[in-house]
């Protein structure tokens, strides 16, 4: 099987790329070949506003670029990651166009909503869920906090909606769990071509060393109003929480974690760590945290603190809910709410029997997240958009396909 996989990286790295380059990595220790087609958000820089408005809907050059990979390499399939800004929906029309099946793997809820994360004002947001304009995202600046770029966006979204790109343009879509697939149909995204395809951790970084489970409660993420840093920080303010924290992670919060260690001894900041040092230090934790204020659409770090063998505390609603199986392997507490969390934390540090937790946690992983499960649910989604693909071929024989845009 060919597979030519594209993604648009953004100016700052997040879990997408990771996703990107591990998917890769992936596909190549299985011994297939996939072709890479990259852009990068840097480029934005030297384009003019109405250039950028243009790319962002309709990106003639990455739309011709395509239609030349596809033609030249012939792949069974295309399979997109982020098409965000640079690429545009466009890339789907050029690559069935030279008659590829497209896969698109939805990371986030940009097509849905112009912000892409369902979060504004510190809580979860669904008021563009489903709207045919997604007013509300311009009305509140979700992209960028700028009116014109949210326009922008929200134009894109309108656009395609109105010439059917979401509803006929993609063959199968990837989503990382059922919480996101749920909220793409409730959209009105086609039910059937929806799939949930979990993301995963290889190589497998081996169960921690710590049996009977680490010292420290562990956070590991961006410093952010999403990932609930509020939240985990007004737990660990309460009297009667006395255990050590330690968190690992950058971004616009990092003054209030610093102002944070400063009046609590128990809180530790370690700043970025490297991956490869960021699996032992999850792996000595006793338990990590995810407190996310916003829907996650996975939650990565949780399988990663389960390859360790370490149980998770996370909010409950987003994806994160279900991954962790309360009582089982971590504890769920209410989102947003600092004293359930601090509760939590303290029930399952506390546990007598952890080491038992840990190997269930570990079992989890094994079950459902490694990367040779991975490859063989990637390999049936990609037999399933090939198929479709052929059928739509079939049907659509002697026919031009119409989408609002011209080819050329």
């Amino acid at each position: 099987m060919k597979i030519l996989i594209t993604h648009n990286f953004y100016q700052q790295p997040g879990g997408e790329d990771e996703v990107f380059y591990s998917e890769e990595s992936l596909l190549r220790s299985f011994g297939h070949e996939p072709i890479t087609f990259k852009l990068h958000n840097d480029d934005v820089r030297g384009m003019g506003r109405t250039d950028l408005i243009q790319a962002t809907v309709w990106n003639r050059r990455t739309h011709h670029r395509m239609r030349e990979l596809v033609r030249e390499h012939r792949p069974d399939v295309v399979h997109f990651h982020n098409t965000f800004p640079l690429a545009s929906p466009g890339v789907y029309y050029a690559a069935r166009a030279e008659g590829a099946a497209v896969v698109q793997t939805l990371h986030n809820y940009r097509l849905m909503c112009p912000g892409a994360a369902l979060f504004r004002d510190s809580k979860p947001c669904e008021e563009c869920i489903g709207k045919t304009v997604p007013w509300n995202g311009i009305v509140h600046k979700c992209y960028r906090h700028s009116t014109i770029a949210s326009a922008v966006v929200a134009a894109t979204l309108t656009v395609h909606r109105f010439v059917g790109t979401w509803q006929d343009a993609v063959d199968v879509y990837i989503t990382p769990s059922e919480f996101t697939r749920q909220k793409y149909i409730q959209a009105g995204f086609p039910q059937h071509r929806l799939v949930v395809k979990a993301n995963f951790v290889h190589p497998d970084p081996g169960i921690g060393p710590n049996i009977d489970g680490g010292t420290y409660a562990a956070f590991v993420g961006r410093l952010s109003p999403e990932k609930g840093l509020d939240t985990l920080l007004a737990a660990w303010n309460r009297p009667d929480m006395n255990i050590p924290l330690r968190i690992v992670g950058d971004g616009p919060l990092a003054e209030d974690v610093r102002r944070a260690v400063a009046i609590n001894s128990n809180i530790q900041w370690l700043g970025r760590m490297p991956s490869k040092d960021v699996y032992e230090f999850i792996g000595g934790a006793r338990l990590l945290v995810v407190p996310s204020n916003c829907y996650e659409t996975f939650g990565r770090v949780a399988i990663e603190a389960f390859a360790k063998g370490v149980p998770v505390v996370g909010a409950d609603h987003g994806a994160v809910s279900g991954i962790v199986d309360p009582g089982r392997t971590g504890e769920l507490f209410t989102g947003g709410d600092p004293v359930d969390l601090a509760r939590k934390v303290q029930r399952l540090f506390n546990r007598n029997d952890l080491p038992m937790m840990r190997q269930r946690c570990r079992q989890e992983f094994t079950d459902k997240y490694t990367g040779e499960q991975n490859h063989e649910e990637l390999m049936e989604i990609y037999q399933r958009a090939i198929a479709d693909a052929r059928h739509r071929q079939f049907n659509s024989a002697g026919e031009n396909e119409t989408t609002g845009f011209a080819y050329n």
